[in-house]
């Protein structure tokens, strides 16, 4: 160790080289991650910023150009700065260039109080976050001479005074000690220096476990797509917002300008309908946490999507959304729960742009002859000024509407056909959504007011471009799907090429 490091206990060293090895592997991890993932962008992140900077980092987000420097420098930065820790090398200069990068997430993304997703929230907290601790330990490694305490940064100050003390004829003071200028390098100073390597190495050998060995199968898999083995590894290639056609077509229901396709909000709420998969809709949920929602919604937004169907459950998250004036989607609520007229109320005073009575909830009180219900929550929806509408999954609760003279301004109903292999079991379980498609097609046409067909696509049992088409040409005036941030920008460029196709449809646009 170096003169001025050598002032240190041995405790103290340690507990500086373990800190500098530490954030040095995180750095160099984040940066590898992104680095491997190559639809990785910064784009999300920076959209969501809401604070001082927020407009420049939008601009960046909004730029390709720049979204891509950005991005690369944000992954080399990450990773050179990694290695310098690791290694010790040029140690102030690189947790200089760390305190700047965490300053700039902190400021992109600071935990106070109106623009955090929840408290408490790993690593987000009031204030303090991960990057803002993170960023005043990289203050100790800057302030200390952190790099010459078993790193490359001694070895590199022993030479550079070896060529000083020999032309001023000087020996610096060593306590006793042979001077860098006379005796070089000692191998014991040498191997100390070179203690970040191994470092580096367990690094390696840590990301090959964790990424997969390179293996004979798999070349050929990449080399060969049609090759079938005893593991076949597929490749998805996700469309993103650069590959978005055109935003998606909007019509009206009443005052209310609404896109075509409608975001669904089952996936978000934990309702995933996966038949018998009972894990999915944990599964789904725990994938959708706010930060993932807020994204969702975003991206949504820019694919010209401007209304999410969901239950009022989810009123919390989307007003969040709203006040952090990161976009501004319409909420249709269905107004799902036990008492209907308290929900409709609920979803009033949390900002919805239109309410209906949701599927179920009116399939049940038909059932139960409580049709009266149905025209009270109607009632109250309208005197609150916004579009009501009726719900259902099964024919005969429309048509006992409709005989009760109901007229709501737009319907809720399933359409899809039952040509997929879990649609044949004749009892119900959670499998089939619309059993009369045919008889629906023939009822809904003559109905005067906007449809908007939900479960279009089972649940995910039948293609987006198959369940799409059949909606639109069988009278479906808007088609509500429920999609992972993954399919928005797919699934739309489907919705435009299904309509601006020949559509085979007999009922007139009726939005």
């Amino acid at each position: 160790m170096s003169r001025s490091s050598r002032s240190f206990t041995v405790i103290q060293s340690a507990a500086l080289f373990a800190l500098r090895l530490v954030i040095g592997w995180h750095f160099l991890y984040e940066g590898v991650a992104k680095l491997y993932e190559p639809e990785w962008s910064s784009a999300a992140y920076l959209d969501l910023s809401r604070w001082i900077f927020s407009d420049l980092f939008h601009s960046i987000a909004a730029s390709p150009g720049v979204l891509q420097v950005v991005d690369f420098l944000n992954i080399w930065g990450l990773i050179l700065i990694g290695l310098g820790l690791v290694l010790g090398f040029l140690t102030r200069i690189a947790s200089l260039a760390g305190i700047a990068l965490l300053l700039l997430y902190y400021l992109a993304h600071p935990p106070l109080v109106g623009l955090d997703f929840g408290i408490p929230s790993e690593g987000h907290y009031l204030v303090v976050n991960k990057n803002l601790v993170e960023l005043f330990a990289l203050v100790l490694l800057a302030v200390f001479p952190a790099g010459r305490i078993f790193g490359l940064d001694a070895l590199l100050r022993g030479r550079s005074r070896a060529p000083a003390a020999a032309a001023t004829g000087t020996e610096p003071e060593t306590g006793g000690e042979t001077a860098p200028a006379q005796r070089g390098i000692s191998r014991r100073d040498l191997l100390q220096s070179l203690a970040g390597v191994p470092v580096l190495g367990l690094f390696v050998i840590a990301l090959l476990k964790k990424t997969g060995w390179e293996s004979w199968e798999e070349k050929v898999l990449e080399e060969y797509p049609d090759a079938v083995t005893s593991a076949t590894i597929k490749s998805y290639d996700f469309a993103s917002l650069d590959e978005l056609k055109a935003p998606i077509p909007k019509s009206k229901i009443g005052d209310m300008e609404l896109s075509r396709v409608i975001l669904g909000g089952n996936l978000m709420g934990g309702w995933a309908h996966a038949r018998d998969l009972i894990y999915v809709s944990k599964l789904v949920k725990a994938y959708h946490h706010d930060e993932k929602i807020f994204e969702t919604l975003l991206l949504a937004e820019k694919c010209g999507i401007n209304a999410i169907l969901t239950n009022p459950i989810l009123c919390r998250v989307i007003n969040d959304y709203w006040r952090r004036n990161i976009g501004k989607i319409q909420f249709i609520s269905d107004c799902g729960g036990e008492d209907l007229l308290q929900r409709v109320q609920m979803s009033v005073d949390n900002g919805a742009s239109a309410c209906y009575v949701q599927g179920g909830v009116a399939d049940l009180l038909i059932e139960q002859k409580n049709v009266g219900l149905i025209a009270d929550a109607l009632d109250l929806i309208r005197r609150n000024g916004l579009p009501a509408g009726i719900g259902a999954h099964k024919l005969e609760t429309i048509q006992v509407c409709v005989d009760n003279g109901l007229e709501p301004d737009f319907w809720m109903k399933t359409l899809h056909h039952t040509r997929y292999w879990s649609a044949q079991p004749p009892e119900e379980r959670d499998n089939i959504w619309c059993r009369k498609p045919d008889q629906t097609i023939a009822y809904m046409e003559a109905l005067e007011q906007p449809w908007i067909a939900f479960k279009t696509l089972a649940a995910g049992a039948i293609a987006p471009r198959e369940g799409i088409k059949y909606a639109f040409e069988n009278g479906a005036d808007f088609v509500c799907l429920g999609m992972y941030d993954f399919q928005i920008v797919e699934d739309v460029n489907i919705t435009l090429d299904i309509l601006n196709g020949e559509l085979e449809r007999q009922r007139p646009w009726r939005a």
